[in-house]
């Protein structure tokens, strides 16, 4: 394996502004719920509880990396999720997430069974 190549590092960087601009727990409950279908901002503020600028600028966030896209219908603005695939990344992260539970209730179990036969 040679040293990262011109390609790979703008690829890598590319990917990272992804992972970035979903790397919040309100950009995450959002990719979320449209998953089930577009929303407006309205909607999403009124699920998250925020104020609408704070949902506004969340959702600009997702927007400029193209994981969501926007459709005016008269005065309202819906977003949706640009590509289903993110759909299934989201999953990838919850089998990590559990695999990641289920070491360490591993390594607690161990460690309870040490205390316990000393």
């Amino acid at each position: 394996m040679g040293p990262v190549t011109e390609s790979e590092r703008v690829t890598n960087q590319a990917r990272a502004q992804i992972l970035k601009a979903i790397a919040h727990p309100t950009r995450i409950f959002i990719v979320d719920k449209l998953q089930h279908g577009p929303r407006s901002v309205l909607e999403l503020t009124q699920m998250i509880g925020a104020d609408m600028s704070t949902v506004s600028r969340h959702l600009a966030i997702l927007k400029s990396t193209a994981i969501l896209t926007s459709e005016r219908r008269g005065t309202t603005i819906y977003y949706s999720l640009a590509c289903p695939c993110v759909r299934s990344f989201l999953e990838g992260v919850e089998v990590v997430l559990q695999h990641s539970v289920s070491q360490q209730a591993a390594a607690l179990g161990q460690q309870a069974n040490r205390v316990a036969t000393n």
